[in-house]
């Protein structure tokens, strides 16, 4: 059935067991390229009749759908034009495994974060009004997205204006981990609807048929029936806000799903329509383990094990020396925002689990509440990844920051992140962190200088934030450190009077790496590790330049605002910008998909490339 599908026309063609073959089709494409690629597989096996059925129904051409997060679109470009190449997805110069727009106009809004598609589908319903034209807009969310403050807040707004439009909760009772909260435990109840509605609809049905008194005898019913909804689903939540409740309707069926959807489309208010799917259906691996296979790298699809050689990871070092720091101070607590897994608190959440606090896909009400409990003396330490700490720039500044309390910030997959592209790189954090007075802010150059910076966190004063990369440590050198950890202070390892090579994080190891080779051609290096971005070390950062003939600035961030700003600034105030200086940063633009050895190539941020550009800069006069 696959091949007969070119484009998205193809697919309104088809009877509902032609549809059911081409399921199964496109589950079976899905897993043979993901194993081969990598990517978002469970919750891509999870909607792939839900996003048949919709587009069935729905004209993609001039409807606009907007998925939330979006990495549940693989279904969506095979539909529409984007079959062969989806091959390359997630690859250098590949399609991307996120909506974008410049692949297809069907494609109508670039996504990549969660809780963020019911906002833009209200944006693009108000214009559709104001330009009195005639489309539908859908916005299409897990129930784990609908924990994030921001889904609520436009949840609110277009249920009190009575917004024209749909939305599609696709309910898998997980997010990246399971999904947790009071949302959830509604959702729980309301998947029990569907006995109620299909009982409340033959009562009403016989009732009607009851001459004289069939038509009052249904009013009074149906003023009993409200009294009993609030009995057996509390609150009616979504009827409540302003919504046409539709459902739960299974997620996997395509003639229900397309009768409900048809029938969205007559009601001139906002419909929210529930449907139950679930995550990595029809591939027993993801079923069974779903938050694996959320995010997975390449894998054996007869075995379901990842293919790659795992090294330990900077993700599991911070839990595991959490863990260790936890048994000694009772006042560590353990904040996620539904990241669990991916963040290394698993183990501390089965330890401590009374010191363990998943608040959902929630990042501003994470640091708020990191931010209560620091002022009543506790120590929270909160791993966020760095593309989702944006998310939290307010609360870090006005709750955490401005009076100076004690919340640790764990910036995991800090820098260049790879294959998701350019919504997840996490090249901003140092810039927008750095602007904020009061915070301290340090990169460990490998696993074990993690390590001592946790102990240092959970001993400073004020806000720490510790950022570190994907993955685990390059480990070219032994680089074990040659002095305590001290606030503000740089740590020298290697001493040279021609280069001043100043490092942060992952790149102290690339600078030695670098002198090292610039050293069998008779040109010795300074290599300093910054370690503290904030407050930097001045006095060693001056001693070190000062007798140089070359600054160099090595940074896994962008060029702004970040170490080769800091550097720019000490050699400004200290009267030495006459001495030439050669950052190495990303530039000031998003960056695109790619491995992470292929974009730092690509930018002229691998070793090779370091290394000549310093030689040319030094060969002139």
């Amino acid at each position: 059935m696959l091949e007969k599908i070119k484009d998205v026309k193809d697919l309104k063609d088809l009877n509902l067991v032609e549809k059911n073959e081409l399921a199964q089709d496109i589950r079976k494409y899905i897993i043979e390229v993901v194993s081969k690629n990598g990517g978002h597989l469970a919750s891509n096996l999870g909607t792939v009749e839900l996003t048949i059925a919709l587009e069935s129904v729905f004209d993609v051409n001039k409807d606009k759908i907007i998925w939330d997060v979006g990495h549940q679109t693989y279904t969506h470009k095979i539909l529409n034009g984007r079959k062969s190449g989806f091959k390359s997805i997630r690859k250098l110069n590949g399609i991307s495994g996120f909506p974008k727009t410049k692949e297809s106009p069907t494609d109508c809004f670039e996504t990549g974060h969660s809780s963020t598609s019911i906002s833009v589908a209200s944006g693009m319903a108000r214009a559709r009004d104001i330009a009195k034209e005639d489309y539908s807009v859908i916005s299409v969310i897990g129930d784990g997205a609908l924990t994030g403050g921001m889904a609520l807040e436009a949840l609110d707004d277009v249920g009190y204006n009575k917004l024209k439009m749909t939305v599609i909760l696709n309910d898998n009772q997980m997010s990246i981990s399971k999904s947790v909260g009071g949302l959830n435990m509604m959702l729980s109840r309301l998947r029990t609807r569907k006995l109620y509605t299909k009982s409340n609809n033959s009562v009403k049905r016989i009732i009607l048929r009851v001459p004289v008194v069939g038509q009052k005898a249904v009013r009074l019913v149906q003023k009993v029936k409200r009294s009993i909804k609030q009995l057996i689903i509390p609150k009616m939540f979504f009827e409540e806000l302003g919504y046409t409740y539709l459902g739960p309707v299974d997620g996997h069926n395509i003639k229900e799903l397309e009768n409900i959807f048809t029938l969205s489309k007559k009601i001139e208010m906002p419909v929210l329509i529930h449907v139950i799917t679930k995550k990595g259906r029809g591939y027993s691996f993801a079923e069974e383990n779903p938050d694996k296979f959320h995010a997975i790298g390449k894998f054996n699809i007869e075995t379901g094990e990842e293919l790659a050689n795992k090294s330990i990871t900077y993700s599991e070092v911070m839990g595991d020396t959490l863990v260790k720091l936890a048994k000694s101070n009772k006042k560590i607590v353990a904040i996620t925002a539904s990241m669990k897994d991916g963040t290394g608190l698993t183990e501390f959440a089965k330890k401590y689990p009374d010191r363990f606090f998943d608040v959902g896909i929630a990042e501003q009400h994470a640091i708020g509440m990191a931010a209560g409990m620091a002022k009543m003396k506790l120590i929270p330490v909160v791993p966020i990844y760095s593309s989702f700490c944006q998310r939290a720039f307010d609360q870090i500044v006005h709750d955490i920051a401005l009076t100076k309390l004690h919340v640790i910030i764990c910036i995991d997959r800090a820098g260049i992140t790879g294959n998701d592209g350019e919504t997840h790189q996490g090249l901003l954090d140092m810039s927008y962190l750095r602007l904020i007075p009061n915070i301290c802010i340090m990169a460990p150059k490998n696993l074990e200088e993690l390590k001592d910076m946790l102990r240092f966190a959970v001993t400073c004063k004020g806000p720490v934030v510790i950022r570190y990369p994907k993955g685990g440590e390059e480990k070219i050198f032994n680089l074990e450190s040659k002095k305590h950890i001290e606030l503000g202070k740089a740590e020298i390892l290697k001493l040279g009077k021609d280069v001043s090579i100043l490092a942060i994080g992952k790149m102290v190891e690339r600078a030695m790496y670098v002198a090292k080779k610039l050293k069998e051609k008779s040109i010795e290096a300074d290599v300093i590790n910054v370690r503290f971005l904030k407050p930097i070390d001045e006095k060693t950062i001056y001693t070190s330049i000062k007798k140089s003939k070359l600054i160099v600035t090595i940074e896994d961030g962008t060029i702004i605002n970040g170490l080769s700003s800091a550097v720019k600034e000490i050699m400004i105030k200290n009267n030495l910008d006459k001495i030439r200086l050669l950052s190495f940063a990303y530039p000031d633009e998003f960056i695109k998909q790619g491995s992470i050895e292929e974009l730092e190539k690509l930018y002229g941020m691998d070793k090779e490339s370091i290394i000549q550009k310093i030689e040319k800069e030094i060969s002139k006069k």
